[in-house]
């Protein structure tokens, strides 16, 4: 069979050839980056679903695994489809199956560990929603300081919890809008006690996070998922991430992945197509409508949705900035699609990519590209993978709606 890449370009190509990452020794720098599966059981203990999704990415090539974001905290969970957890001693055991086989295939696996803050919902934690202030962007009351030590404390658990499970490290979440993304982003955080005003300050949280883990886990392995900027107004720049990524390094941090985005940003994080179609059926209300009144919510929806450009690499230039500012392993997450583009990002010294949509349509294609049977992924940047997960385990769509079963 005709290949469509040139196989010599293999030799001494750094994207197929192993690096280190805090001791983590990945087979190449595709990364598989965290993706909300949908997959827990319903005390988020990891499924045979979930199993067999890994399984598939490890046979199919991919450096490493980022799970989808994993509970520390009942408060902090998703209002998406049955959220993974370790915030439980029971739910460590069954973590260990998952690292232990993972372990036999030769991928390394990083537990993503996260607290939704203001983007989660009363009815899905039943407890009250939490954020740094109370702000337009979503419902959540202000979080006391005693609430505040607790979520720290939920997170150092959370980092022991994976480390005893097996994983080869963690990466905090400090982006999309999130709880810690929340403190540390000065449009979300608008605090005037220790918490808030200085990037300091709004750092706190997750220097303490760091400090007191690293006490209980030594050297493991701990990563972060920074938000290098937000689109919306008075939102991170890259100047103050730039700042937060210098900080990390202070800290003790292993490596910073570098995306943007938060809930009332939109398609910032993704970017793509807007998937109106997806967002109306899953709406029992507007799934009622004519099919002519749906279009035209259609046509709202695609005009009112935030959708910044570009929609390729867009967050190259904020991990670039933040690569010459800093000593530690940087990666690069966002619109990347081409086995060529990955090619160029390495060369210019960011240290790994890692890649969210294309690994759900096509879990060997690192092993594709390896090959040279395709130069670039089939993912058509539809968006109704994200959509889904809020009713059910992720899957690839490829823009077309369920067929209904009733």
């Amino acid at each position: 069979m005709k290949t469509i890449y040139d196989q010599t370009k293999l030799k001494g190509n750094k994207v197929f050839e192993p690096f280190e990452l805090a001791g983590i020794t990945f087979p190449n720098r595709i990364i598989r980056s965290a993706t909300y599966e949908g997959m827990g059981d319903e005390n988020g203990k990891p499924t045979d679903q979930l199993l067999k999704k890994y399984e598939a990415l490890a046979k199919g090539g991919v450096g490493g695994i980022i799970t989808g974001f994993i509970g520390v905290s009942q408060q902090g969970r998703s209002s998406g489809f049955h959220m993974s957890m370790l915030d439980k001693a029971e739910n460590v055991e069954a973590y260990k199956k998952l690292t232990k086989r993972m372990h036999e295939m030769g991928t390394p696996i990083i537990a993503q560990l996260n607290h939704c803050g203001g983007q989660t919902k009363e009815e899905s934690t039943h407890m009250p929603v939490v954020a740094p202030s109370k702000i337009s962007d979503y419902k959540a009351k202000e979080i006391t300081k005693a609430e505040i030590l607790e979520v720290i404390e939920a997170f150092v658990q959370g980092i022991k919890n994976a480390k005893e499970a097996g994983f080869d490290g963690v990466q905090i979440h400090v982006a999309h809008g999130y709880l810690l993304s929340e403190f540390v982003s000065p449009r979300m955080n608008r605090r005037k006690d220790e918490w808030g005003g200085s990037t300091e300050n709004r750092f706190r949280i997750v220097k303490l996070i760091f400090e007191k883990a690293r006490k209980e886990v030594g050297d493991y392995p701990i990563l972060v998922k920074l938000n290098g900027y937000e689109t919306l107004k008075n939102g991170m720049t890259i100047e103050e991430s730039i700042k937060i990524a210098k900080l990390l390094e202070q800290v003790g941090c292993d490596g910073i992945e570098v995306s943007n985005g938060t809930e009332k940003a939109g398609l910032a994080t993704i970017r793509g197509q807007v998937p109106w179609k997806i967002l109306i059926a899953q709406n029992k209300k507007l799934n009622k409508m004519p099919e002519f009144m749906k279009n035209f919510v259609g046509i709202v929806v695609k005009k009112t949705l935030p959708q910044p450009q570009p929609k390729n690499l867009f967050n190259l230039e904020a991990a670039m900035s933040i690569k010459k500012a800093v000593n530690i392993p940087v990666i690069l997450v966002g619109g990347i699609t081409k086995l060529e583009e990955i090619e160029d990002v390495i060369k210019d010294k960011i240290d790994a990519v890692s890649m969210c949509r294309p690994f759900i349509i096509e879990s060997d294609l690192v092993n594709k590209f390896k090959t040279g049977k395709q130069t670039q992924s089939k993912c058509i940047q539809c968006n109704f993978c994200i959509i889904g997960t809020l009713r059910g385990p992720f899957r690839c769509y490829y823009g077309k709606l369920p067929v209904s079963k009733s």
